[in-house]
């Protein structure tokens, strides 16, 4: 299946991957965390950071014509405990029922970096 990436408005990286890649009716988007848009890191308060991330999850979406609402896998990185609730919180906030399939992975992002990293994977109907 041939696979295109996403481009427009979103945010870019030097590292070496695309924002989001499409592929027939899927969007792959990459994990997006609390960068500016030109990828330098911002570190922030937790709620901050998870708007940020999911401020570019949802520009990445547009510049592929979906929305949350195509939005059918999520994994979520949180890299302390103590911010789980503060993040289901928001979390809830984000999507309508039914909600989409998620995963958190909690502790792997490291404690002097980002606080939170996500990715997720939509499904347009084709036209």
């Amino acid at each position: 299946m041939p696979r295109h990436a996403i481009t427009g408005s979103v945010p870019t990286s030097h590292l070496p991957f695309s924002p989001a890649v499409a592929a027939g009716p899927f969007i792959f988007v990459s994990g997006q965390a609390s960068v500016s848009d030109t990828g330098q890191i911002m570190l922030d308060t937790f709620e901050n950071e998870f708007r940020r991330s999911w401020d570019h999850i949802t520009r990445i979406l547009a510049a592929a014509n979906a929305t949350l609402d195509d939005v059918m896998q999520v994994n979520n990185y949180v890299a302390k405990q103590e911010d789980l609730a503060e993040y289901n919180r928001l979390y809830r906030d984000l999507f309508t029922d039914p909600k989409p399939a998620r995963t958190t992975i909690v502790g792997v992002l490291g404690t002097d970096s980002i606080k939170y990293e996500v990715d997720v994977i939509a499904y347009r109907e084709p036209a």
